[in-house]
């Protein structure tokens, strides 16, 4: 078969296309939230309160985070690498998996047929992986320190789940077509329509 009939038969295999579909999706949705989560966490580490435009941050967030960058992101980046949370082969990965993404978010289409040759589904353990080091990583370092209830406790980072990944691990299995989740849900719901 030439290379023109390798794609058409791609194209038209239903099971080929649903896969590269998913697994494409799943790496700009856990690109996504690694973007929003970096910017996100390190913007409510610096509020204060909220008015009516919503969270309000301290003068601390612009003069320590949002000077480092026109970007939030990127200022967010580099005040975790100060911080210890990264190190610069992460942050030179990040710029590898930006360019990945990208091509996905802007190629989708021929990336899912077979016309651009993408490395995604073998990239997304190492997104998945920055992602889960910055969560654990506020988790150790902030949210544990400043919980009275975890004083003097020694806290395995190997046992951490932190939401983000939770919430990935949930979002594949749900589109993966299982179930369980949804029926635990709904027994859950009508208890808790029972008991009122």
């Amino acid at each position: 078969m030439s290379t023109q009939e390798d794609r058409w038969a791609r194209f038209l295999d239903p099971e080929v296309v649903r896969t590269q579909l998913f697994s494409a999706l799943m790496f700009i949705t856990t690109f996504e939230i690694l973007k929003d989560s970096t910017v996100d966490r390190l913007r409510d580490f610096y509020s204060i309160g909220f008015d009516h435009a919503g969270p309000t941050e301290a003068p601390d967030y612009q003069a320590k985070v949002l000077c480092r960058s026109n970007s939030p992101l990127y200022a967010s980046l580099d005040w975790l690498r100060e911080e210890g949370a990264i190190d610069h082969d992460d942050l030179a990965l990040f710029e590898e998996l930006k360019k990945i993404r990208n091509s996905l978010a802007h190629e989708l289409f021929a990336v899912v047929t077979g016309q651009v040759e993408s490395n995604h589904a073998r990239r997304l353990d190492e997104l998945v992986a920055l992602l889960r080091k910055i969560e654990v990583w506020w988790v150790v370092n902030v949210e544990i320190p400043t919980n009275p209830d975890y004083d003097g406790q020694k806290v395995d980072e190997a046992g951490i789940v932190p939401g983000a990944i939770l919430g990935l691990e949930m979002l594949v299995r749900v589109a993966s077509g299982d179930t369980t989740l949804l029926q635990h849900y709904k027994k859950l719901r009508a208890k808790d329509l029972e008991e009122k």
